[in-house]
């Protein structure tokens, strides 16, 4: 049987769930099918209840959201998952993006996510530039970014990880900030950028510390 699923999610526990409740129930949504995430960011935070809406997900089935932002807190998290949902057979409904109701599976919906496609590769390189070029300026500022440095700061590991939510292979990343690929995962975790426990985002550990 084809359902909908919807999803809500606040950012902080004092923030309330009704509005988005209400809209996504009136826009059809079984409250047997309707999964919230309270206390949670957009980014790679631990969102227990989002992980099991996509669970519950067949083929044909809608994924059902206020709004775009739901999904995560960049064009290419939006992008990872609408693909995710996509090839899963899936289509996804978002309730007011720009004050329209679209759906993928409409030309409207279709066009929507070419317009995002182009919007993320232009994120990717634009983050890629900026990362980069600190990167040398730190260079030519004569601190040595080859080798491991004595300490890995937490704005380095946040850059590392923006360049690969934008895109960049993890193992490339991490050798030119100069640390392992464990290295960056365990610092990144501590940071609250990566989930504490294994599931579909967790990726393989290479070992190094």
């Amino acid at each position: 049987m084809i359902k909908l699923i919807g999803y809500a999610r606040i950012s902080t526990r004092q923030q309330d769930t009704d509005v988005q409740r209400a809209e996504l129930l009136a826009a059809g949504v079984r409250r047997d099918d309707l999964y919230i995430d309270q206390g949670s960011s957009g980014a790679r935070a631990a969102r227990p209840q989002f992980y099991a809406a996509l669970a519950a997900l067949e083929p044909g089935d809608t994924f059902v959201i206020a709004t775009l932002d739901r999904l995560g807190q960049s064009t290419q998290n939006v992008l990872a998952v609408s693909k995710r949902l996509s090839d899963r057979g899936v289509e996804l409904r978002v309730l007011d993006l720009g004050g329209e109701d679209v759906d993928t599976g409409t030309p409207m919906g279709s066009m929507l996510f070419t317009i995002l496609a182009a919007l993320g590769q232009m994120e990717h390189e634009i983050k890629r530039e900026r990362v980069l070029d600190s990167i040398d300026r730190r260079r030519k500022a004569g601190k040595n970014l080859g080798g491991r440095p004595r300490r890995i700061t937490n704005r380095q590991i946040r850059n590392a990880n923006r360049l690969i939510e934008a895109g960049e292979p993890t193992a490339q990343v991490a050798r030119d900030f100069g640390m392992s690929r464990a290295t960056f995962y365990r610092r990144a975790r501590t940071l609250g950028l990566l989930p504490d426990q294994s599931g579909d985002e967790t990726p393989e550990s290479d070992g190094a510390s």
